[in-house]
């Protein structure tokens, strides 16, 4: 037990006092949740680090520093402790992403020593529902995609990576580390389209992260072809079906402030705002 104010990287031994940290806030927390649920607290397995904040010798806060840095739970304290520990490791991720107040305290101490970042999106709606819409039926011909379906869900896959992240997943590695992600969703049974008469995707998302208290659905795109034309909404009321029968009591996104559009298909969709993210981007 440690009896000081600090903070460390965590062993597998400490899984149940970090599950327990992550617990206190399910629906933020379902990224790392599901990554630690399934992984543990080994480095290799989960893809990264978790770093602890101890206050009085009692965990309190963690970070997830792996392709994202993700400050959980973080007060000013244990911020300050990360981002210490960030800036003496150097910049590994590829973005800082977390609920609003950490995240932005994180990269204003980081920021002089990593900066300047390729994007700041400084406020982007976290939404939440619990229930299906009254007035949207689902799109029938929204349906997981199949393992030999790779091929055709690829291609919607990158174009939605390069309009969100503005770079595509592809570089650096060949895309290998992404196509291994789409592969798991696949595999999973949750990644899901909507295929036109020539076989193509029309709409498509994916629930990204899974708990047993909360999910996250990601990966929201309409074929820039079939924009405008009143699949979203449907489509978006399919994988909520599917996600609140199979996986989770509550669902969850992200959306960024400035894509209006989304906002109002959530909404619609009956999706509320409960808090917010920030990413930082490199």
């Amino acid at each position: 037990m440690l009896t000081q104010t600090t903070s460390r990287v965590l062993e597998p031994s400490d899984l149940d006092a970090a599950l327990a940290v992550l617990d206190r806030e399910p629906v933020a927390n379902a990224f790392v949740t599901a990554r630690v649920q399934v992984a543990g607290l080994d480095p290799w397995r989960l893809g990264g680090e978790m770093w602890g904040w101890y206050e009085d010798g009692m965990l309190t806060s963690l970070c997830y520093a792996g392709a994202n840095l993700v400050p959980i739970c973080a007060t000013p304290r244990a911020v300050r402790a990360f981002a210490d520990r960030a800036r003496r490791a150097g910049r590994r991720c590829s973005s800082i992403v977390g609920p609003t107040e950490p995240t932005t305290r994180l990269w204003r101490l980081l920021e002089p020593h990593w900066g300047p970042a390729r994007e700041v999106r400084a406020h982007q709606p976290l939404m939440i529902t619990d229930r299906m819409p009254g007035d949207i039926a689902p799109d029938p011909y929204v349906r997981r995609i199949r393992k030999d379906e790779m091929d055709t869900i690829m291609p919607a896959c990158v174009a939605m990576f390069t309009e969100e992240v503005g770079v595509s997943p592809m570089a650096g590695d060949g895309g290998l580390l992404y196509q291994a992600r789409v592969a798991e969703l696949v595999g999973s049974g949750r990644s899901f389209a909507r295929l036109d008469d020539r076989g193509r995707v029309a709409f498509k998302a994916e629930i990204g992260a899974a708990t047993s208290r909360a999910c996250q659905i990601q990966g929201v795109w309409v074929a820039p072809e079939y924009r405008g034309q009143g699949l979203a909404a449907p489509g978006m009321a399919a994988v909520l079906r599917y996600a609140l029968a199979d996986v989770a009591p509550v669902v969850s996104l992200y959306v960024n402030d400035f894509n209006t559009a989304a906002r109002r298909t959530y909404r619609r969709v009956g999706f509320r705002e409960v808090g917010a993210f920030t990413s930082v981007l490199f």
